[in-house]
């Protein structure tokens, strides 16, 4: 997990695949409706946000219409990861008129499902401003755009949990329940562990909380527990590992759960349930 922000996109090639993709599901063997302008018609467009909103996705939106136009001229007149105010022109484009409409809906799907999980976080990292919990993601993301979907976490000042199951080790409450409890399981995962991949251990009591502190285990993720007892869990661990609070966080309870003293928060919702950030992209010819 990193310890800085980074808004460095993913690589080019994984950016690239993504958009293949979606232009493989929209445009399939062609727009048939683009087809019906002039080939060698041009355009301008002009992208309006309408709402307050944590921009994120830049690269997915560029890429899609330097596919199909790689001439296309493309201003921007917003940061990624800046917040906008509703009514903002953030962006304006020139080229093939074939090119910007047929790139268009693909452009804007991946610029408002980022903005929209930028935007969310955003709102979460506001609501625990001073407490020092870092607000985590996790692995509840669109099948194919993690990455994507991760690096908008980042745009809105929230932390990477693990990528996927290769890069840390998190028992869960089936692992432990297949592995002989908790203890058991987060034993084993101490001395499984390679040297520098993290070993998380999902607790659920506090009794759980004890026996993985007595296997060793660096960090420990409080699932769905009260606020008293996250406090009861900060106090216990007095240090030992790190904690995690996570399930059924909302913007109305995430305050009173990091000042328990916790060291992050988990939440799904960042990633699973971020409203699409409302655009618009209205194209004029030339």
């Amino acid at each position: 997990m990193p310890d800085a922000l980074s808004l460095a996109p993913p690589d080019t090639r994984l950016i690239d695949a993504d958009v293949e993709r979606a232009f493989a599901e929209d445009l399939g063997s062609g727009d048939a409706t683009a087809d019906l302008l002039p080939a060698d018609a041009l355009a301008e467009a002009t992208l309006t946000c309408r709402e307050d909103a944590v921009i994120a996705g830049i690269a997915w939106f560029d890429a899609c219409f330097r596919k199909l136009d790689p001439q296309v001229a493309i201003e921007w007149h917003v940061l990624e990861g800046e917040r906008v105010a509703a009514g903002s022109v953030i962006c304006h484009l020139r080229g093939r008129a074939r090119a910007l409409v047929s790139a268009e809906r693909s452009a804007l799907n991946f610029l408002q499902l980022l903005s929209g999980t930028a935007t969310t976080t955003a709102d979460y990292v506001a609501a625990v401003a001073g407490t020092g919990v870092r607000v985590l993601d996790t692995r509840k993301t669109v099948p194919g755009l993690r990455q994507a979907q991760k690096y908008a976490v980042r745009c809105g000042g929230g932390y990477n949990h693990r990528i996927g199951l290769f890069d840390a080790i998190l028992v869960k409450e089936n692992h432990a329940r297949l592995a002989g409890g908790v203890g058991e399981a987060g034993r084993r995962a101490v001395a499984a562990a390679p040297d520098g991949v993290m070993v998380e251990v999902e607790c659920a009591t506090l009794d759980e909380v004890r026996d993985a502190l007595e296997a060793g285990v660096s960090r420990i993720l409080l699932d769905n527990m009260s606020t008293v007892d996250l406090r009861a869990a900060v106090v216990l661990a007095g240090g030992r590992a790190e904690l995690e609070a996570s399930g059924g966080v909302t913007l109305d309870t995430v305050r009173e759960i990091a000042e328990t003293g916790v060291d992050y928060v988990s939440i799904g919702a960042l990633t699973h349930s971020a409203p699409a950030l409302d655009l618009s992209l209205l194209l004029e010819p030339l």
